[in-house]
């Protein structure tokens, strides 16, 4: 696993071959400013999070993936599906970085979530 540098930016990731059909929004408990927070890491992170609009959709969360796979915390398949890899992969990140998300099980409960949004407090 790669060591985790908040302050050093990634080289950009390749883009998907395909595009996913779009998803509900799934901010995890975010509000519209910690969910700003996160997509404006990600973009400048150098992962395309799209608009900084405080709604983390499908795009939001291919960046997530993307940051997640590069740091090797296999979210899996960059397709912007919230699913149980991306959530265990969040958790490993949040754990990491010293944000008490528990044990990575793939299941957005309430610690993960709490873990995300006192993650998202502030700026990256």
């Amino acid at each position: 696993m790669r060591a985790w540098r908040p302050h050093s930016t990634p080289p950009r990731p390749c883009s998907a071959a395909r595009d996913s059909p779009p998803l509900a929004v799934n901010n995890l408990g975010l509000d519209t400013a910690r969910a700003k927070n996160w997509q404006g890491c990600l973009n400048a992170w150098g992962f395309n999070a799209g608009a900084v609009d405080g709604q983390l959709g499908t795009q939001s969360w291919k960046a997530a993936q993307g940051l997640l796979n590069y740091y090797g915390y296999n979210a899996g398949t960059v397709d912007g599906i919230v699913g149980r890899n991306t959530i265990t992969a969040l958790q490993n990140f949040l754990n990491d970085e010293g944000y008490n998300a528990g044990t990575p099980d793939g299941i957005a409960g309430p610690q993960t979530r709490a873990a995300f949004w006192n993650y998202n407090a502030t700026g990256c």
